[in-house]
């Protein structure tokens, strides 16, 4: 990359690096030609160079720089690069597929697939009625013989899964809760059901940009969290005040702040960190001793207050942990109905794991037609990105399309229904949002689909129910750390955790940016 000889000597001022020699611009000027790097690549190369051998600009320390980080790091110019003469044919919509043949187009499809989707064996995706008619291709959606429609998804054109139709245990209760006998499980058609959010003013009804948010803002949140659980801990416990989480006290006394590990890696009880806050503790740490603490059960992102002793400032011996407490009943009024409310909960993926059918939400349909109730909530994935056939790229329909698809025969299904449905988004859907919290769906619009945010709170009929798609208890179940072990039920302890600390995701998000 040629580059002007002002831009270098700009470049490299703006390091405090004076580059006044010719020669040693003349040198510059050859590397960036050779290793294709413009000015600002190349100052920074050097800085970076420069800070780790502890060595000043001469023409001897470029070619040493030149041999140990450029031929390491750099892509050299191609010497020959052949090109094609592209052909002069005219094309149209009816002649466009001669220019694809069968091998190009898996070539040209596999570049934008997954690694699997790339070492797998490459074949035509074909049906059972319609096999391929030539080598070419008739589009660029790899199927010949079956139009590019939701129909090339329907049980004409796919085989039906084998495994999912001979199942014995379909309709199977594998687990309740309390007494269940002489229990009515149908709806009783209360076609005034009310489904509505919450906290209107609080909650996610639509897209947002997100990744724009500054450094500034999210520590301020961060900071507001610890300082609204110090209220609530402090009203709770009865405790005087908390102190400063670093300073020297020769006597016992009582912090507040958020749990942390020293390091990059799972947490345990040598790693602990207590974070303060802004207004106790000046947003300072201190590491603790929870030799003395006989029961504690700590994930990182948790608010606590500890009782203890901090003689040195350099950490902190605690006694005992306090964890978060629960918020009040919430306020809300109670439906007038005498009938009694049916809610039916079914959770993704609603495919069967070896093909795109929708046999699963054909049976849910059935079940809703059958029992009717008064509500149903479906929470994602519709179209999940972990399906064999969506890593390998081999389905034969955008994705935002086979969702629609399914929205459109559950609607079409319920019409006639007095069930409401609430649908809720996951982050392994594939064509939705890879963001948490997680807008609703952009889907149809109709007055019995209510499109909600992951996580959401719904109040339906005097009941609230807190709704998230995502495996929080498996996330909190990875990081958690208690003593003494197997203490308590586990999965009591990691629910009670979420209502505790006042959040649908309290472990730190830097743990799980991609809970897909």
């Amino acid at each position: 990359m040629d580059v002007a000889e002002q831009d270098l000597v700009e470049e490299f001022d703006g390091f405090g690096i004076g580059v006044d020699d010719p020669d040693i611009i003349d040198k510059l000027k050859e590397l960036c030609l050779f290793y294709r790097l413009d000015a600002i690549k190349c100052a920074a190369e050097w800085v970076a160079f420069e800070h780790s051998k502890n060595v000043s600009l001469t023409l001897e320390t470029l070619e040493i720089f030149e041999r140990e980080r450029l031929s390491k790091t750099s892509t050299r110019t191609p010497k020959n690069v052949r090109t094609k003469k592209s052909s002069q044919k005219v094309l149209d919509i009816n002649t466009i597929g001669d220019l694809f043949e069968a091998d190009e187009t898996d070539d040209l499809l596999d570049a934008y697939g997954t690694p699997a989707a790339k070492n797998a064996k490459k074949r035509l995706q074909t049906t059972p009625e319609a096999a391929p008619n030539n080598k070419r291709l008739t589009s660029v959606s790899r199927s010949p013989a079956v139009p590019f429609s939701p129909r090339s998804l329907s049980p004409a054109a796919t085989t039906p899964s084998a495994k999912y139709s001979s199942r014995t245990n379909a309709g199977e209760v594998v687990c309740s809760f309390g007494s269940t006998e002489r229990i009515n499980w149908q709806g009783q058609g209360q076609g005034s059901c009310s489904v509505t959010l919450y906290d209107p003013g609080n909650s996610l009804t639509d897209r947002f940009r997100y990744m724009f948010q500054k450094l500034t803002d999210k520590a301020h949140v961060l900071n507001d969290a610890i300082e609204d659980m110090s209220v609530h801990l402090q009203t709770h416990y009865k405790v005087e005040e908390f102190s400063h989480v670093s300073l020297p006290m020769q006597e016992p006394v009582t912090v507040v702040g958020r749990v942390c590990c020293d390091s990059v890696g799972k947490l345990n009880a040598k790693s602990v960190l207590l974070e303060g806050s802004r207004e106790t503790s000046s947003g300072r740490h201190i590491a603790v001793d929870l030799s003395d603490v006989q029961h504690y059960s700590l994930f990182p992102g948790q608010l606590v207050a500890m009782d203890g002793l901090n003689s040195t400032g350099n950490k902190f011996v605690a006694k005992k942990v306090y964890e978060g407490i629960a918020l009040p009943q919430p306020d809300v009024g109670l439906s007038t109905s005498q009938s009694p409310l049916t809610v039916c909960i079914a959770a993704g993926p609603f495919t069967s794991s070896n093909n795109m059918l929708m046999e699963p939400i054909a049976d849910l349909i059935k079940i809703i037609k059958r029992d009717r109730p008064d509500v149903c909530i479906l929470l994602g994935p519709f179209v999940d990105a972990r399906h064999e056939e969506i890593e390998k790229c081999t389905l034969n329909m955008p994705y935002d399309d086979f969702f629609q698809q399914i929205i459109k025969d559950i609607n079409s299904a319920i019409e006639s229904l007095p069930t409401q449905l609430v649908v809720v988004p996951s982050q392994r859907d594939v064509h939705h949002e890879y963001v948490y919290p997680q807008p609703p769906f952009n889907s149809l619009s109709s007055k019995k689909i209510h499109f909600v945010s992951d996580p959401c709170t719904l109040n339906i009929d005097g009941v609230v129910f807190g709704i998230t798609s995502t495996d929080i208890l498996f996330h909190l179940g990875c990081e958690e750390i208690s003593s003494p072990p197997g203490s308590s039920d586990r999965l009591s302890r990691l629910t009670r955790h979420i209502i505790t600390q006042h959040s649908y995701y309290p472990v730190s998000m830097l743990l799980y940016d991609n809970p897909r």
